[in-house]
């Protein structure tokens, strides 16, 4: 069943270089709708009680090398690839409909949904890698082609940070083959339970590292803002909602569940890694006139709330670190959609120009609601999934780490400080000159804002239905392993 969710968007991209250009974007849409389809039968067909791997699949594919196609789902992989099926079809229906070489657009979006599928749900870890350097190749030319005036540069900047972050992985994974002694590379935590502490530092060091690359941690992260002021908003939809959860699962996946020792020892600098995320990224935001930027250096400091979780490593906290993904997914992607449609009717970003949107004659009164209840979402006002997520970030995080915790909630007063900014600078008060006279915002534009925007607050009110496919899995991952890491307590004479 698994297998679907490549095959269809993979056969959808070679079909879709293949047809007249302008059947290619309603022929995305399909495909699109086609794996939302089979994603929901998965969701229905789950089992919420057996928190193991599910529908797998195994192929051996390259027997020199120990590479199989092992395919599996669980709680904490299930509802990203959920996520993934639905912000693809978003980022197909917000695209302009005359986009220059809309075959090959559309075939890389596709092609993009199957890499980031192919991640989550990989049980080798040599697929995990293909699968992670494969999504590397269409982003890159999706932001190189159709992205703005120096998206050439950060185009290229994304592809050297990225693929540094792969190198690392790969690096990691060989070397836990290696001191495991391992021929196959079948996700297998009983192979670094094994190493000694010190082996597992190393691979665990190497994995932090490259995950913390892709998430962005600082001092990571200049590639991500620098991609998202460049790319179109549909590739900036799926940057910020899909890609950057690649990381946030490995993390979760390899580095807490492969090395659970190494990490507690670990645990107190990470959260203080996550401080800092957190706070630069949310004072950067502050800073930023560029509406684009904001919300991207907002992504920074919301991504270090997910490095918290997991340094606290409890049921809760992993649960809330789920949510999180889930909701930043949901809220930036909202955000980067009504972000797009302001510059696309006022051709700016800057809050400095831009003021009075609110307008309910002249302005963009939907879009200004909209964007009024996503940075709500975003500062994790009540009744949105952005509260549950950080509200359960705190609560199971202050007991192990409670100064970290304490000075990690200044980033939500941070947060509600840029985006009062936001609001209260372009779309409070008189329509300035600038910006008058605006084209109508069509019923179309906004409709994936408002899809999002109703899943933010359902999620809000009923966080459960994210909760209960991971709670199982979560309790699972987070039990003792039966065996612990060799320490070499010999005395020489």
């Amino acid at each position: 069943m698994l297998s679907v969710l490549l095959i269809v968007p993979l056969l959808g991209a070679v079909l879709a270089a293949s047809l007249p250009p302008k059947q290619t974007r309603e022929f995305a849409l399909w495909i699109a709708v086609a794996v939302i389809g089979w994603t929901v039968l998965l969701l229905t067909k789950f089992d919420l009680s057996n928190p193991s791997m599910q529908f797998v699949e195994n192929l051996n594919w390259i027997d020199e090398l120990g590479l199989s196609y092992r395919l599996g789902v669980d709680g904490l992989s299930l509802p990203l690839v959920a996520l993934n099926s639905l912000l693809t079809w978003v980022a197909i229906y917000s695209s302009d409909e005359k986009i220059d070489r809309s075959r090959l657009y559309y075939s890389l979006i596709l092609l993009l949904n199957a890499a980031v599928s192919g991640v989550f749900l990989a049980q080798d870890f040599l697929l995990f890698f293909i699968s992670y350097e494969l999504e590397l190749i269409p982003l890159y030319l999706l932001i190189a082609i159709w992205g703005g005036q120096k998206r050439a540069y950060a185009a290229t900047k994304f592809l050297i940070y990225t693929a540094l972050s792969g190198a690392l992985i790969l690096a990691a994974f060989l070397g836990l083959a290696w001191f495991g002694g391992s021929s196959s590379f079948t996700y297998d935590p009983a192979l670094a339970h094994a190493l000694p502490l010190s082996q597992q530092f190393l691979l665990l060091g190497a994995l932090l590292l490259g995950f913390g690359i892709k998430m962005p941690l600082f001092p990571f992260h200049t590639w991500l803002p620098d991609a998202h002021v460049e790319a179109s908003t549909p590739i900036s939809v799926l940057l910020a909602g899909v890609l950057l959860k690649l990381a946030t699962y490995g993390i979760l996946r390899f580095c807490v569940g492969l090395f659970p020792e190494a990490w507690q020892i670990a645990a107190p600098w990470i959260s203080v890694w996550a401080i800092v995320s957190v706070l630069y990224g949310a004072l950067m935001a502050i800073a930023q006139t560029d509406m684009k930027k904001m919300v991207a250096y907002s992504s920074v400091s919301h991504m270090g709330y997910i490095l918290l979780a997991a340094a606290a490593n409890t049921a809760l906290s992993f649960s809330a670190a789920m949510i999180q993904m889930v909701s930043h997914g949901l809220i930036s992607a909202t955000l980067f959609l009504l972000v797009g449609v302001v510059y696309k009717k006022t051709k700016t970003r800057d809050i400095k120009i831009l003021e009075g949107l609110l307008n309910p004659q002249r302005g963009m009164p939907i879009i200004g609601s909209l964007m009024v209840l996503g940075v709500m979402a975003s500062a994790g006002i009540p009744g949105m999934v952005g509260f549950v997520a950080e509200f359960l970030i705190f609560r199971s995080s202050f007991p192990v780490f409670p100064v970290q915790t304490l000075l990690c909630m200044l980033g939500t007063g941070l947060t509600s400080v840029y985006y009062l900014l936001l609001i209260n600078r372009a779309f409070f008060g008189r329509l300035s000159a600038p910006v008058q006279n605006l084209e109508s915002v069509t019923w179309r534009e906004r409709y994936p804002a408002m899809i999002l925007t109703v899943a933010i607050v359902l999620f809000g009110i009923q966080p459960g239905w994210i909760t209960r496919w991971s709670e199982p899995t979560i309790l699972a991952t987070l039990q003792p392993p039966a065996i612990v890491a060799t320490v070499n307590t010999s005395i020489e004479p």
